[in-house]
């Protein structure tokens, strides 16, 4: 059985940007000319729209990872939502009022901030026609987007991909075939009160991270025996707080987070783990008998505490966020990890991007062996 290749793009906000410099470190192996070296793509939240982004260049892995690095190196907070003094305080003002009215008179969804600025920004820079095409001329299996449905409480994998690909239903999570659009990728990126949740379907659909038991699920559904994951989560340095103190809400509302994007992630992965040991003391026979099958991963996560870094560029996020943040304790010194999700400026996605790529250098035998490819002594790394 020939590899099928999962690229898996975990969620984390403005964190996303780490994604990038791995996959400028992966483009190396590469001809300029070359076809990703994925055939399927899995993203939730912002890893969503990188997976995406990609999947519309799957043609040209130099071109899309290039695509992405500079949306990337020159985002603003003002692209994925309004940031500025009057944006903010009109937004809040117009949810004040609305949460007075009655729900058959108000059926918008209610938000910390409005990302208008992201659909436009989507709308703009990715075109969806690519993905059937790309598919269709091989370059492509699938690609899917992870949505929590907030009206049944399931994690659902909108997938574009070969019509053979069926359906699947599991237990509080499924797979759909769809054309794959602008508000899929809003759904799925949706961080709850942060941002509207968004009509699909005949329902609500919030950050794919949310429901998600089983991150894994879409690319194993999807054909993959080898997986390429780009976690997010990344070590916390933060002093131990004195257990005297209660934790402050920031401190908690940045744990609520790492949770949702990071630990369902990080369980299966434990769990894959554990089937192919099992599966080892299995004879290959008896392996078909029982459906399943051994998967090979290969796992990056930042070396360097995001929230730190982030903390470093914290006088970069507009005024007008910082203030709202301060008033639920949020600062620069806060021990909380809600800034490294929120600030999508390009000081700290540079930094992001390029600690991303130092990652994946210092880890490049692993990357030729799992690929299977040498460096492409032609190809000089994007800058």
């Amino acid at each position: 059985m020939s590899d099928k290749i999962a690229l898996v793009l975990g969620g984390g906000g403005a964190r996303a940007a780490y994604q990038i410099g791995v996959l400028k470190a992966l483009v190396q192996f590469y001809p300029r000319n070359h076809h990703i070296p994925f055939n399927i793509l899995c993203g939730t939240s912002a890893g969503a729209i990188n997976a995406t982004s990609l999947a519309t260049h799957a043609s040209c892995f130099h071109l899309g990872v290039k695509k992405l690095d500079w949306v990337w190196r020159h985002f603003h907070t003002n692209k994925v939502y309004r940031a500025s003094i009057s944006g903010v305080l009109s937004h809040l003002s117009s949810m004040a009022i609305k949460g007075l009215q009655l729900d058959r008179v108000n059926t918008d969804a209610g938000s910390l901030f409005d990302n208008q600025p992201l659909r436009e920004l989507l709308n703009e820079l990715i075109d969806f026609a690519r993905i059937d095409r790309n598919i269709a001329t091989g370059a492509l299996n699938a690609v899917s987007v992870d949505a929590s449905c907030y009206n049944n409480s399931h994690s659902y994998s909108f997938f574009q991909g070969q019509p053979t690909i069926d359906d699947w239903q599991r237990a509080r999570r499924c797979g759909k075939q769809t054309q794959l659009h602008t508000e899929h990728l809003l759904a799925s990126s949706a961080i709850p009160l942060v941002f509207p949740s968004v009509h699909l379907n005949r329902a609500y659909f919030g950050d794919g991270s949310v429901h998600q038991i089983a991150p894994l699920s879409s690319p194993i559904h999807l054909g993959a025996n080898k997986i390429f994951v780009i976690n997010l989560d990344s070590p916390h340095t933060a002093a131990a707080q004195s257990a005297s103190h209660h934790p402050k809400a920031a401190t908690i509302a940045g744990h609520l987070l790492d949770t949702i994007f990071s630990d369902t992630l990080n369980s299966d992965l434990e769990r894959l783990e554990r089937i192919n040991n099992t599966l080892d003391l299995i004879p290959p026979a008896k392996q078909q008998q029982i459906n399943l099958r051994k998967i090979e991963t290969l796992v990056f996560k930042p070396s360097e505490d995001l929230s730190a870094i982030a903390s470093r560029y914290y006088e970069e996020m507009p005024f007008a966020i910082r203030s709202l943040l301060k008033i639920i304790g949020i600062n620069k010194q806060a021990d909380s990890s809600i800034v490294s999700y929120l600030l999508f400026e390009s000081a700290y996605t540079n930094a992001l991007i390029d600690l991303g790529y130092q990652d994946a250098m210092s880890r490049i035998d692993e990357i030729s062996a799992f690929f299977g490819v040498e460096i492409s002594t032609k190809t000089p790394p994007i800058r």
